[in-house]
């Protein structure tokens, strides 16, 4: 839609507890190393150790990515909590994931915002897996992404 919404505190709040923020490295339950707030890429080291502003930085840094991907790739109006979902979403699983997801196609066919509630669970739901094997954590973690989805 490109009105180029952020994450608000709420938001940010919201991912920091769904990723756990750790100042030193540690490898995620895929494997990648990771840092602050589900950090990942070249700059992680194993050892590395890191300050909460550093990590917070980070974040800042990493939001950007995901909330342009949000922005872009969704066609219809969302509320505040809705975007705050979708960028956890994002987050978690990658920009791809969510480019490719029957989510976002249910979510764009549903221009008028009247969504099948249990439909819109079930898409949440069906991204639950870790390196191919569904994760009962991850799945919760979806549940709890579509509970404030729907959250006026």
């Amino acid at each position: 839609m490109s009105v180029n919404m952020k994450t608000d505190a709420a938001g940010r709040a919201f991912l920091t507890k769904e990723e756990g923020e750790v100042l030193k490295t540690y490898k995620c339950a895929a494997g990648v190393l990771t840092i602050g707030v589900g950090h990942t890429g070249a700059d992680v080291k194993p050892g590395q150790v890191i300050t909460r502003d550093q990590s917070q930085a980070l974040l800042t840094r990493d939001l950007l990515r995901f909330e342009a991907a949000v922005n872009k790739l969704v066609t219809v109006p969302l509320t505040q909590n809705q975007f705050n979902a979708l960028v956890s979403f994002a987050f978690n699983l990658g920009e791809g994931a969510l480019a490719k997801s029957s989510l976002l196609r249910y979510l764009n066919a549903t221009a008028n915002g009247v969504r099948d509630q249990a439909a819109l669970k079930n898409y949440f739901r069906i991204w639950r897996n870790v390196n191919g094997v569904p994760s009962a954590a991850i799945e919760a973690r979806r549940l709890r992404e579509f509970a404030l989805f729907v959250k006026p």
